[in-house]
């Protein structure tokens, strides 16, 4: 066990794979049981509602782990003072989207997402 909890970022947490991995990070089967965690939730505006939905669901859950929850959507905040990330988040592929252009999106996602980690996550 560590000195004080672990900051963990999820991107795309209101999403359905984010959905099930930020579950197994609060009860301790990513990091250990005796591994406090607080949860930072990353995901778009358009999905905040859903994303603060996700919050309180694990809050309710009173995981022994689980020492916060923060639900955010900017990147600025959401990568501020982490210890570990999982860049879950990407934009799906739409009806007659070439995979050409499936990936012109996500890069740009996850080179921001880099740059985020870069300048604001713990060194």
């Amino acid at each position: 066990m560590t000195a004080g909890p672990l900051r963990v970022l999820v991107t795309g947490a209101a999403g359905q794979i984010g959905y099930a991995v930020v579950l197994q990070i609060a009860k301790g089967d990513v990091f250990g049981q005796d591994q406090p965690i607080v949860l930072v939730l990353l995901d778009i505006p358009p999905l905040a509602a859903a994303l603060e939905g996700v919050k309180l669901e694990l809050q309710d859950c009173a995981l022994p782990t689980l020492h916060g929850v923060e639900a955010v959507t900017n990147e600025a905040d959401g990568f501020k003072d982490i210890d570990y990330a999982f860049l879950i988040g990407a934009m799906p592929r739409k009806e007659g989207m070439e995979r050409k252009d499936l990936l012109a999106a996500n890069v740009r996602i996850f080179k921001s997402q880099g740059q985020a980690l870069a300048n604001h996550s713990k060194p």
